[in-house]
């Protein structure tokens, strides 16, 4: 049984008023798109950077995941977890960077800093690409299979919904979302 104090504790770690966003992205077909990042920008905060890190592998000569998606100020590793060399590297505007030939988990980690999209290689094996989406939002989510993503925890307020997906053409519009209290709310994305 739990104790009145331990009730007004538990009640206090919850959020209150927690709101989720259920969204989902299909093909002109219908079909969900996988690998697709979702993300709801809050309209009227600015939001501090993140101080956390996250993982890029490298294991049969692909990057793992293929898609990774970081909140901007994040640091990321590049452990090697093949028993061949890589040389990872990105020149794309958000983050231009190369680690030299290495095996193993190199010293230090890459800082994300600028919201945009990394786009990875390695020198040494031109078919390993990957992805890192940085947004400026902790709120965020990569799709499954069935293109669908839950952004859960977000605080009463307005937030502009985007979505970024490999192979996109055209960056679709956000989607202008209020949301309050406990409820969910459902929004879609038609990738082009």
């Amino acid at each position: 049984m739990l104790r009145p104090l331990a009730l007004v504790l538990l009640a206090l770690a919850l959020p209150a008023g927690a709101a989720t966003i259920d969204a989902v992205v299909r093909d002109a077909r219908g079909r969900g798109v996988a690998e697709a990042v979702v993300y709801a920008v809050p309209e009227g905060r600015e939001l501090p950077p993140a101080r956390k890190t996250a993982v890029m592998d490298q294991r049969n000569r692909e990057f793992i995941p293929h898609v990774l998606v970081v909140q901007s100020g994040t640091a990321v590793n590049f452990p090697n977890s093949d028993d061949v060399r890589h040389q990872v590297y990105s020149f794309s505007p958000a983050k231009t960077f190369q680690l030299p030939l290495y095996k193993g988990t190199p010293a230090n980690a890459i800082v994300f800093d600028k919201a945009g999209v990394a786009t990875l290689g390695c020198n040494i094996h031109d078919r390993m690409t990957a992805y890192i989406v940085v947004v400026d939002t902790p709120h965020f989510g990569t799709s499954g299979r069935d293109g669908k993503v839950t952004l859960p925890n977000l605080a009463g307020g307005k937030y502009a919904v985007r979505v970024w997906y490999p192979e996109m053409k055209t960056e679709p519009s956000p989607i202008a979302v209020t949301v309050t209290g406990n409820e969910r709310t459902e929004v879609s994305f038609v990738a082009r």
